[in-house]
């Protein structure tokens, strides 16, 4: 595991600012109570949009990338993916990083979504957050690019 020092987090941004490319893509899958209330969700709070829709399973974009995948929660092809005992989203926090920050706010505050923690600078991550609760109790979070605080 890898400790975040100020040689790694420079490292990190250099890396962003020259346009290299990772050699992994995380794409997240949430179970859903309902894909379609939560996929409009996305797309109405964060802008994504649809690659696939349906009420089992959605493919979300943004740019052409696929972000985020939503599974209905009682579909069998996946049954390990939640535990029964265990409330929808707890311990997870589904976290966007945004080159137009202010207007990813500006779309989240207008949607009507639950606003957990208000656009405010993480001193210590180096950028601007909002913190948001989607209809499952997901958390997600949408942060300026690193170094950006203003």
């Amino acid at each position: 595991m890898t400790t975040a020092t100020p040689a790694n987090t420079a490292a990190r941004a250099g890396a962003r600012r020259t346009g290299e490319k990772a050699g992994m893509k995380p794409q997240p899958i949430l179970s859903c109570s309902s894909v379609e209330r939560s996929s409009e969700w996305y797309q109405r709070t964060l802008g994504l949009t649809s690659a696939h829709g349906g009420d089992q399973y959605e493919m979300l974009l943004h740019g052409g990338d696929l972000v985020l995948q939503l599974h209905q929660l009682d579909a069998e092809e996946h049954p390990y993916l939640v535990r029964e005992d265990e409330p929808l989203g707890n311990g997870v926090a589904i976290w966007f990083e945004s080159s137009v920050y202010p207007k990813v706010v500006r779309r989240a505050r207008e949607s009507g979504a639950e606003v957990l923690e208000d656009d405010h600078v993480n001193p210590l991550a180096h950028h601007r957050e909002i913190w948001l609760r989607d209809p499952d109790g997901y958390v997600v979070v949408i942060s300026s690019p690193f170094g950006q605080t203003d």
